[in-house]
């Protein structure tokens, strides 16, 4: 049986928009799969070193599930880069002022680093609510 490596030109012929509905899920699982889907593994094309996956489109992100209490204890942090720079925020906090932030970076952290991974995260579509502006693309429900 040949192994079949896709090159970086075929790979934007066969792209789909999926839409998840997050409404009950678990974040980490949730994510893990949407950056399998951003990747192409769920492709038997499934290629490392290009980016063969697929658009996604997530809604209703502040109404994710955590387990445990990382509701409380899980801290965001950023620095300015500036002496007594750091800042913290919890899941909890980030939930309330832009929920869309904890799935993204959930799912950023899944995917590889560098220019690769810059690109597959692009393809990436999160809104607060239930409504979005990708109807035209027509895209199908991914079960999760």
């Amino acid at each position: 049986m040949k192994t079949i490596s896709i090159k970086p030109e075929a790979a934007e012929a066969s792209r789909k928009w999926w839409i998840v509905d997050l409404d009950g899920l678990v974040l980490g699982r949730a994510a893990a799969r949407i950056a399998a889907v951003l990747r192409g593994k769920h492709k038997p094309s499934f290629t490392p070193h290009v980016d063969t996956g697929d658009f996604v489109v997530v809604v209703n992100a502040e109404k994710v599930k955590l387990t445990g209490r990382k509701l409380v204890q899980k801290m965001y942090y950023r620095h300015s880069g500036h002496m007594g720079g750091l800042r913290a925020k919890s899941v909890e906090q980030l939930l309330e002022n832009s929920p869309e932030q904890v799935l993204r970076h959930a799912v950023k952290g899944m995917l590889p680093r560098g220019p690769l991974g810059r690109r597959m995260f692009r393809k990436l579509k999160v809104y607060r609510g239930a409504s979005h502006p990708h109807e035209a693309q027509q895209p199908q429900p991914l079960e999760l």
